[in-house]
């Protein structure tokens, strides 16, 4: 279908109905013909006569092979499509104390989200007094990040925007989670890790004296 509107867009040989077009293209003399002679060129040179600027005065025709040219113009469409689609931002919100049920769950989405081939933007929201906890947001961050290396990979790091602490995550490219994994031992350049921090819990007064006896 999308063949059928690219040929319904250029006229080509005995369709071109003018009486002298502008001649261009590769092995040829660029200038004015008359239809005729232009159309005695392509045939000479077994190729097309096709119409490029149809609205010119007169109109400009292109000497060419008109299967390449709809596979050359077919071809910039999609590059110029793929140039022109919009990214897709998921958000997702935390808490300070997010417990590890509603963790879990944006962790399922977000996952989704990656694969799909969104962008994911988790924060950390700090209400009143909780902003003085904003390493603990940090932790929750760095740990969703780490979670998610198999589905994305960290675009920026935690950062303090106001009252909220932002990490953005980019989908991997296909197939990269699929590629064999190399030994141990194997060389190459170290692949980048978002480490978990973990905090320890100080030991209570009893349980030093305890550890003494």
């Amino acid at each position: 279908m999308k063949n059928d509107n690219l040929k319904e867009q250029y006229r080509i040989n005995e369709r071109i109905r003018v009486r002298e077009v502008r001649l261009v293209g590769d092995n040829v003399e660029p200038g004015v013909y008359p239809i005729s002679q232009a159309l005695k060129i392509a045939e000479d040179l077994a190729l097309d006569l096709v119409e490029i600027s149809p609205n010119a005065a007169p109109p400009v025709c292109r000497v060419t092979d008109y299967q390449k040219f709809l596979y050359q113009q077919k071809k910039r469409q999609k590059e110029q499509k793929a140039k022109s689609v919009k990214v897709v931002v998921k958000e997702i919100r935390f808490g300070p104390q997010t417990d590890d049920h509603d963790y879990n769950f944006k962790l399922k989405h977000a996952k989704g989200f990656l694969e799909e081939g969104a962008k994911v933007k988790a924060y950390v929201f700090f209400k009143g007094r909780s902003i003085l906890f904003k390493e603990q947001g940090e932790v929750l961050l760095l740990r969703f990040a780490n979670d998610l290396e198999e589905y994305g990979k960290v675009e920026q790091l935690p950062v303090l925007e106001g009252k909220r602490m932002i990490i953005m995550l980019t989908p991997k490219k296909a197939g990269a989670s699929a590629a064999a994994p190399k030994p141990a031992n194997a060389a190459g350049p170290a692949k980048p890790v978002v480490k978990k921090v973990i905090t320890l819990k100080p030991k209570t007064e009893s349980e030093a004296n305890e550890n003494e006896e």
